[in-house]
């Protein structure tokens, strides 16, 4: 993984993009097909819109398998779709208590503590994130969004 790692800072070319796919490919695998399962079908609800569905078998997920980083970014997502952002933080703390290193949690938390108002501690997050996989636009957008917040030049 360190070396996926290390192709996500590349500047150039497209090395970085198969690294970020096999990082996020490696993180989706929890060891367990019941495990996974419960995260494709927690996904697939989330894809549907059914937020308290995909909250169902993403919690049977995280009760499982407690040691695994991508069911609890997932209910975090889920959560925030349903707009109960408390649960969905607490989530995200522990995505990153396991995987220090998941950008997309970071992400998303960035965009979660802008939502609601949070400014200071977006930007930190979006910048953290942009450390370890700087080509994240997402991110990039948001760093830059809220720089202008506060150097005044947002219209």
């Amino acid at each position: 993984m360190d070396a996926l790692f290390r192709r996500l800072g590349e500047p150039t070319g497209e090395s970085w993009r198969i690294a970020e796919s096999d990082i996020l490919r490696e993180w989706s695998k929890s060891g367990s097909a019941a495990m996974d399962l419960l995260l494709q079908r927690g996904e697939e609800a989330l894809d549907q819109g059914d937020a308290a569905a995909a909250i169902g078998h993403l919690t049977a997920l995280t009760d499982h398998a407690p040691d695994f980083p991508m069911g609890f970014y997932t209910r975090a997502a889920a959560y925030a779709s349903a707009g109960q952002f408390g649960p969905a933080l607490q989530d995200l703390a522990r995505t990153l208590q396991l995987e220090p290193r998941h950008f997309p949690a970071l992400t998303q938390l960035g965009a979660m503590l802008e939502e609601t108002g949070e400014t200071e501690r977006a930007l930190e997050a979006y910048r953290k994130s942009l450390t370890i996989h700087p080509h994240q636009q997402e991110a990039i957008d948001g760093v830059a969004r809220l720089e202008r917040q506060q150097d005044g030049t947002d219209i």
